[in-house]
């Protein structure tokens, strides 16, 4: 099934990850010397697996995305409906992948305040962006879509 449409996502998810990450990067800069508290070992091996889990969920993703033909930019209309592989675990893997890879980043910076800014990123994300997919996914895609929502958690 191919489809033109679009989902009418105005700004590229990946950069609002990245401006909440600097803001919060930025903001402790100039007003704070806080720290996550942990050991540097720690906070390295932390920031690694976060970094690395976060990165397997959007190559697995974005591969399997390229392999049925769907477009992987979320402005993009898409033109086949993912429901198995890691999409049958969450139907969101990039944005989880984004999440996880951004506290990595965050515990890597030692920044607390980039830490407790994903918590509002991931609310701009799905309040904002996702619901914009899902009603283009609803009407692409209809009753399996549906379906699909039924069986599969938004996040995890």
């Amino acid at each position: 099934m191919s489809h033109s449409a679009s989902p009418g996502i105005k700004f590229p998810p990946p950069l609002i990850f990245l401006g909440f990450l600097l803001a919060g990067w930025g903001i402790e800069q100039i007003t704070t010397d806080l720290t996550i508290g942990l050991t540097d070992m720690m906070r390295r091996g932390i920031a690694v697996a976060l970094i690395v889990v976060g990165l397997g969920f959007d190559g697995l993703a974005a591969g399997q995305m390229r392999r049925h033909n769907t477009a992987v930019e979320p402005w993009k209309g898409a033109s086949t409906l993912l429901s198995d592989g890691i999409f049958g675990l969450t139907r969101n893997p990039i944005y989880l992948g984004f999440t996880l890879t951004y506290c990595g980043f965050a515990v890597a910076m030692d920044s607390p305040v980039a830490l407790g800014l994903a918590i509002v990123c991931v609310i701009v994300i799905d309040r904002l962006v996702i619901p914009r997919e899902e009603a283009h996914l609803a009407s692409v895609f209809g009753a399996a879509y549906d379906d699909y929502r039924q069986r599969v958690r938004r996040w995890i």
